[in-house]
């Protein structure tokens, strides 16, 4: 006999052997009422599927219905509830022509019924069930490029045939014509409900208490529960197909107990009324320790919704380590040759072997995959491998689960993307339930984490790209503090069009911009910056707000895009605690006071950017007593789809108002705490704290006289006599002062004007002229030349000097220091 096995397994694959042992165990098991779908979960281990269901006619015959699935959501595939049996869809062939069908990606795009929409390339196979006299089809689905192979397809037929005893039918009753136990039907125009006897003693009444009613059922009902059971009961919101959920009823005495409900509606037709049927029972007895099938169709729906390499780690922790029972489990990924751990749970140090704590460097440790040469292996062979307490492994490997241990190679497309290791203090049974559990979640883990992998890198990339569109640093300002902060949108990997800008101006003058471009797209980020470049430049000019918005919005004009943008400019005045702003189809900002109140100013406002050429932006004034803080955001922090943008302000002012102003940088990190990240999101904060020492400034406009030097000379003298400079420290500032005007009037036309300024001990001399042409300091002067040495006067007699642009012209300045 031995020797007949022998060669019955050398004909089959090691999967088509572990498949007929693991059906074997569960065919054992006859009443377990999760039967069909674990022998479901077994496509997904052996045959590598995705996705595994079973169809069975309808009451009426017409309609094949799905009654049981395992695996991601079928909707990514685009298959549907129910097939007609009359059609062409692969179910339906493979129960009319009584023969398996196996389609690849180019068969399903011509097959119109095989799916709703085209989702991904995929394989399908339809294998109908032999000896079900229903007519049930079990249809799989495989994402692996090369389709089911052999193994894969013979596990496919002994998976058919293992439950084809399984499948329910629809509403299914005992020989007398009642229900069996724990079953339900419900009449979907009516409510009337005929259930099984076990489900009146689940809800706690007898048979004759009972009137039929579904009401009477659901007042039993758990109110907190009510909403998901209504999902299910109420026709406007079942949809045609399999429905599961647990939901509680309240009990005589203790707690509430758990059921697990699962049903399908069944189409009406013909005078017959849509009905919903399905089964009841206790969630108890149904959660077993490990196998529960339903942990691995939450990982996959969890991992579907997982944008993240944290979000994958934390999804596979959150499903394995709980219902395994396991003391430790940690999960890298594969970067060459070393393993870049993502997650530890326990995530402390001292629950880790030694090694693993010599190599934390940061939040984790590198697994030191060298000193692990048995992990290395198990890489390489990329499956599964479990060893049991008393194993002899290397420390670093035992520590992790001196109880047992379990290592899953994460498959990704064309290479491993990395590992989960699963550890317990105590002995540990390895179980076949456990094993498939491990397998399946091995598998979706990999794919998951690959995609993860690479939306990271890539949302790396476009943060970084936005972030080299916005200021790397904020300047220090006399007499205030500015913060900002940035966040990028986490849906897709567009850039997004926000901006922010804080622009120092002449006379302690401070600009404050924050504006949104329309669109998340490389055009949106390209617009932006030439935007923020655009109005610094006018900034710098020395225009009023409202010019340099205008000047703005013509360039935006110009430009012919289809695009537009808001934005919002605040010039304030650092010395005088007053500030003029702007606003283009921008958010108005908000003013925290000193006393905590908020206030959101009130004032018109301009169209966006590029939408009109000829358009007014009003200019609205603000007071900033010392300790005042003004925000500006823009409207991905305060707008979302349950709320509209007024009540999205109205939150974010009384946010600011509990805030403490001392720690600005906290206020902002608090600020956008709550912030939808599916729109990028720009906050710029200020605040005034008022100038410790005010400048003084005089002013004087130069008359082209033939006496107009003097009369420099003599005005700058007796305004540092008044400010009590001593008579020593004027010559230096003379001359500069004669040098500055001279040029002025002898290289340019029209007005020019001498401005002087003084904090502490240093004196800043200004001159503005007409022209835009900067004065160029000669590289060499012979003896025989007239001019060119009055700005190498300038520089030596000046700690610093330079030209900015102002309106109509430039301004040269020279910072020259008083003793005394």
């Amino acid at each position: 006999m031995a020797d007949v096995v022998s060669e019955g397994a050398a004909g089959r694959g090691t999967r088509t052997l572990r498949a007929e042992i693991a059906l074997a165990s569960l065919m054992d098991d006859q009443d377990s009422p999760e039967r069909l779908r674990r022998v479901l979960e077994q496509a997904l281990v052996f045959a590598r599927a995705t996705f595994a269901a079973v169809y069975t006619p309808g009451e009426d015959g017409d309609q094949l219905c799905l009654v049981e699935s395992a695996g991601v959501p079928r909707r990514l595939y685009g298959l549907r509830d129910t097939y007609a049996r009359s059609g062409r869809s692969p179910v339906a062939v493979a129960l009319r022509d009584a023969r398996p069908v196996w389609l690849g990606p180019e068969e399903l795009a011509a097959c119109a019924e095989s799916r709703r929409a085209p989702a991904r390339e995929f394989h399908l196979a339809a294998l109908p069930r032999h000896g079900d006299a229903r007519g049930a089809c079990l249809l799989a689905v495989s994402e692996d490029p090369a389709g089911f192979d052999t193994d894969g397809r013979k596990c496919l037929e002994l998976i058919a045939d293992a439950g084809a005893v399984d499948v329910p039918a629809p509403g299914e009753r005992t020989e007398g014509g009642e229900l069996s136990a724990g079953a339900f039907s419900l009449a979907m125009d009516t409510g009337r409900v005929e259930v099984g006897g076990e489900i009146l003693e689940l809800f706690g009444i007898g048979p004759d208490e009972f009137d039929g009613k579904v009401e009477t059922l659901l007042g039993l009902t758990v109110p907190e529960d009510l909403p998901s059971l209504m999902s299910v009961v109420e026709a406007d919101h079942m949809s045609i197909g399999e429905r599961e959920l647990e939901f509680r009823v309240l009990q005589p005495t203790g707690p509430p107990r758990w059921l697990r409900l699962r049903g399908h509606l069944l189409p009406g037709g013909d005078g017959r009324p849509a009905r919903l049927v399905g089964t009841l029972a206790d969630a108890s007895t149904l959660r077993s320790d490990v196998t529960d099938v339903a942990r691995v169709q939450r990982l996959a729906a969890a991992l579907a919704i997982a944008g993240t390499v944290r979000d994958v780690s934390q999804a596979v922790v959150s499903a394995l380590r709980g219902p395994l029972r396991a003391d430790r489990i940690a999960l890298a990924e594969l970067e060459g040759d070393r393993l870049v751990v993502t997650v530890l749970d326990p995530p402390e140090p001292e629950f880790w072997p030694e090694l693993w704590r010599t190599e934390w460097r940061s939040e984790w440790p590198d697994a030191p995959v060298r000193s692990m040469p048995t992990l290395a292996a198990a890489l390489r062979e990329g499956r599964a491998q479990i060893w049991p307490a008393g194993t002899a492994l290397e420390p670093a490997l035992a520590e992790v689960g001196p109880g047992g241990l379990a290592v899953l190679p994460l498959p990704g497309v064309g290479r491993m993307a990395g590992a989960c290791l699963i550890g317990w203090d105590t002995p540990h049974d390895f179980g076949p339930d456990e094993r498939a559990l491990l397998t399946a979640s091995a598998g979706l883990a990999g794919q998951a984490l690959m995609r993860a992998h690479a939306f990271d890198a890539e949302h790396e990339l476009v943060g970084m790209l936005q972030r080299q569109l916005l200021p790397r640093r904020l300047p220090k300002l006399p007499g205030a503090v500015a913060v900002a902060r940035y966040l990028p949108s986490t849906a897709g990997l567009e850039l997004g069009g926000d901006w922010y800008d804080v622009i120092p101006l002449p006379d302690n003058h401070v600009a404050l911009v924050i504006g949104d471009v329309q669109g998340h797209s490389a055009g949106a980020a390209t617009l932006m910056g030439q935007m923020r470049t655009a109005l610094r430049a006018y900034a710098v000019e020395g225009h009023p707000p409202d010019v340099v918005v205008s000047h703005a919005n013509r360039l935006l004009m110009d430009m012919e895009t289809d695009l537009f943008a808001t934005c919002a400019y605040v010039d304030v005045d650092l010395e005088e605690g007053s500030a003029w702003y702007v606003r283009a189809g921008h958010l108005p900002p908000v003013l925290r006071h000193p006393d905590g109140g908020t206030e959101i100013p009130e004032a018109d406002s301009g169209p966006p950017l590029g939408v009109v050429r000829q358009a007014d932006f009003p200019m609205s004034p603000l007071r900033l007593p010392p300790g005042t803080v003004l925000a500006l955001t823009t409207d991905g922090l305060v707008e979302s789809h349950d709320a509209d943008i007024d009540e999205g302000m109205d939150r974010f002012a009384h946010e600011l108002a509990v805030s403490d102003p001392a720690h600005l940088g906290l206020v902002a990190d608090a600020l956008l705490g709550n912030a939808r990240r599916s729109d990028d999101v720009a906050l710029l904060l200020l605040r005034y704290d008022g100038m410790a020492v005010r400048p003084q400034r005089e002013g004087w406009t130069v008359w082209r006289v033939p006496q107009a030097v003097g009369q420099a000379r003599r005005f700058t003298r007796r305004t540092l006599r008044s400010w009590g400079v001593p008579a020593d420290a004027m010559d230096a500032v003379l001359l500069v002062v004669s040098e500055l005007v001279t040029n002025a009037l002898v290289h340019t036309d029209g007005r020019v004007r001498l401005d002087l300024m003084r904090i502490n001990h240093r004196l800043r001399v200004a001159v503005a002229d007409s022209s835009a042409r900067t004065p160029v300091k000669p590289t060499s002067i012979g003896w025989e030349a007239t001019g060119g040495r009055g700005i190498l006067l300038v520089e030596a007699m000046s700690t610093a000097w330079g030209t900015v642009p102002v309106s109509g012209g430039k301004q040269v300045w020279s910072e020259i220091p008083l003793e005394g």
